[in-house]
């Protein structure tokens, strides 16, 4: 029997210590991660902020040579402005 294929879709979940999606490969958060995430924190951007924040530390630790700015910047900064 055969699964439906939304059971198949691997969600777009970080893998550390590199934070590459689960899915696709490309830097978590990636872009269908960003869109579920504004989707679960819709009309909460500071628990958004929050858990963006906490992951970006975690990243701060798994990958210490990275510049922090950069990684900053690609946790962050697609966030929309506050309100």
């Amino acid at each position: 029997m055969s699964r439906p294929l939304f059971a198949r879709r691997r969600p777009h979940t970080n893998t550390r210590p590199l934070f590459l999606c689960r899915a696709c490969g490309a830097k978590w958060p990636c872009q269908p991660a960003r869109l579920v995430l504004l989707s679960m924190y819709q009309g909460d951007h500071q628990g958004l902020r929050l858990h963006l924040a906490r992951k970006l530390l975690t990243a701060l630790a798994d990958q210490p040579r990275t510049d922090a700015l950069t990684l900053a910047a690609h946790f962050l900064g697609w966030l929309p402005p506050k309100n």
